[in-house]
């Protein structure tokens, strides 16, 4: 397998689960309401899944292998579009969390917040993902040899490997900070 390769397998499963959102979306149309504990589980979907783990392994691994090869103008301007749209996402996904929890307390008009968020985040993945997976992953693909590219997959496995522990150190902290 290609790095290229597993991140490809993750963005299916991205994939998949913004189809779940859809549905909830529907669901927000026609009751008025949504559940918000399925927000905070989408919520931390998007942020370990696809944000940390996916697109850790993008920024902190196969972003910082490309800043070390001559990168054409058009390459070096998708990745840093790409990099941008990871903020962008970033940045959809405080706002809503920040919509649930007013939802959550009792601010009925959150609502439409957490529904306009939601929509963002289903009509931008697939873009993203599309930009990456028929542009951007085949094109940059040239600027390495399998050796490099094998140890590029090596780094994600052991980027994974470490990710749940991350994940749980982050929450006991947390705990311990309040």
């Amino acid at each position: 397998m290609q790095a290229r390769g597993s991140l490809m397998i993750e963005h299916r499963l991205i994939e998949r689960m913004l189809l779940v959102i859809k549905g909830v979306l529907g669901k927000i149309e026609s009751k008025q309401e949504v559940d918000p504990v399925f927000v905070d589980i989408a919520v931390d979907f998007i942020r370990v899944y696809a944000d940390r783990t996916h697109h850790g392994k993008e920024e902190d691994i196969l972003f910082r292998e490309l800043n070390k090869k001559p990168l054409t103008s058009e390459d070096r301007k998708i990745m840093k579009e790409l990099i941008d749209e990871h903020v962008f996402g970033r940045q959809t996904t405080k706002a809503l969390v920040e919509a649930n929890s007013r939802y959550r307390n009792g601010d009925k008009t959150a609502l439409v917040d957490i529904s306009t968020n939601l929509q963002t985040l289903t009509d931008f993945y697939p873009r993203h993902i599309e930009k990456e997976d028929k542009v951007f992953f085949p094109s940059t693909r040239t600027y390495f040899t399998d050796e490099e590219d094998q140890a590029m997959l090596a780094e994600f496995w052991e980027f994974d490997r470490n990710m749940i522990h991350e994940k749980y150190k982050s929450l006991v902290e947390g705990f311990e900070r309040r």
